[in-house]
C-alpha cells in the first residue's frame, strides 16, 4: 500500500456496498469525502441506471465517478464521458428473441429513462422499485427514436433455468449476463464493467496497481481484473469467490464501508 497509493476504488452496490435490505450503509458520504480529500477516486459501479445512481448518491455527486448500466456509461457531475448504446437492428433481434421465452419481460434502458412494455407483476413492481425514471411505451418505437445502452430482462424462472439456456446462443454477438437474482443484462459484446474500468484508468492515469474493486456478482468480474486490488465480499456468488478468493465481511456486516475507511487510513483490507 506504501508503494503505491490507491487512487481509485469502483464499488458494485446491490449485494455489495448496499445491504441486504437495499440501503447505504451509515456514514458512507463522510468516507467518500475522506477519500476524496486524500487523492482516493471513489466509484459506484452498478446496474441500475444513471438518474438513479446521481440521486443516491447526490449529497457527494463532486467527489465521485458514476458508473452505470453494468459499464454502458460513465459519468462526472452530471456529464456523461462514455457511452456504449446497442446498434438498431439488434435491439430488435434481441426483443423477438426475448418474446420467444415464458415468463421473461424486456426493460429498454437510455441514460435518461428505463421503458417497459409489460404490466404484469412482479416485474412493475421491481421496476417502479429501482428505475426512478421509467415509463411505459412500445419498445419497437422507442428503440426507432432513443439511444439504447442496455436491455434489462426480468426473468421469472430465474435467468439461469430460462434466459441464459436459449438468449447466449440465439444472440452471439451480443453479451449475455446475469446481473444478479431475476435480472439478466443484454448489450453490446464490449459492454463490461471492466471496460468501462479501462476508460477510466486511461481517462485519468491510474494505473492498475492503484486501482481496488469490490463485487459479489459476475457481472463484477471483469472490473474485479482490472483492478490490482480485487475484493468480493463473504456473501457474493460462490463461483465469484472462488475465483476471487480475497473477503471482506458481508454486506450485511457493512463490510465494505469497513474497507474503505481502512483505505482512507492508509491501509488495504
Amino acid at each position: 500500500m506504501k508503494n503505491t497509493p490507491i487512487k481509485f476504488i469502483a464499488c458494485d452496490l446491490d449485494g455489495t456496498l448496499l445491504d441486504p435490505q437495499g440501503n447505504l450503509p451509515p456514514g458512507i458520504f463522510e468516507t467518500i469525502g475522506e477519500l476524496y480529500k486524500k487523492g482516493i477516486l471513489f466509484c459506484p459501479a452498478s446496474g441500475r441506471q444513471l438518474t438513479a445512481l446521481e440521486k443516491m448518491f447526490a449529497p457527494v455527486a463532486d467527489k465521485l465517478l458514476l458508473l452505470a448500466e453494468n459499464g454502458a456509461i460513465v459519468a462526472e457531475n452530471g456529464r456523461i464521458l462514455h457511452m456504449e448504446s446497442l446498434p438498431h437492428g439488434d435491439i430488435l433481434l434481441a426483443l423477438q428473441s426475448v418474446s420467444r421465452l415464458p415468463h421473461v419481460h424486456p426493460l429498454l434502458c437510455t441514460p435518461e429513462c428505463a421503458y417497459y412494455q409489460s404490466e404484469e407483476q412482479p416485474f412493475l413492481s421491481f421496476v417502479e422499485a429501482s428505475y426512478i425514471s421509467n415509463a411505459k411505451g412500445n419498445l419497437a418505437e422507442i428503440a426507432d427514436r432513443e439511444k439504447v445502452c442496455k436491455i434489462a430482462v426480468y426473468d421469472e424462472l430465474g435467468p439461469e433455468n430460462n434466459g441464459m439456456k436459449v438468449l447466449p446462443r440465439a444472440l452471439p454477438n451480443l453479451r449475455i449476463i446475469q446481473s444478479g437474482g431475476n435480472w439478466l443484462d443484454i448489450s453490446v459484446k464490449t459492454t463490461d464493467k471492466g471496460n468501462a474500468v479501462r476508460f477510466i484508468q486511461k481517462q485519468y492515469g491510474f494505473s492498475k496497481e492503484e486501482c481496488v474493486a469490490f463485487g459479489d456478482h459476475m457481472n463484477d468480474y471483469e472490473m474485479l481484473l482490472e483492478c490490482g486490488h480485487p475484493y468480493v465480499t463473504e456473501n457474493a456468488y460462490l463461483p465469484l469467490k472462488e475465483k476471487i478468493g480475497k473477503c471482506v465481511p458481508s454486506n450485511a456486516e457493512h463490510g465494505v464501508l469497513q474497507a474503505l475507511r481502512l483505505i482512507s487510513e492508509g491501509n488495504l483490507p
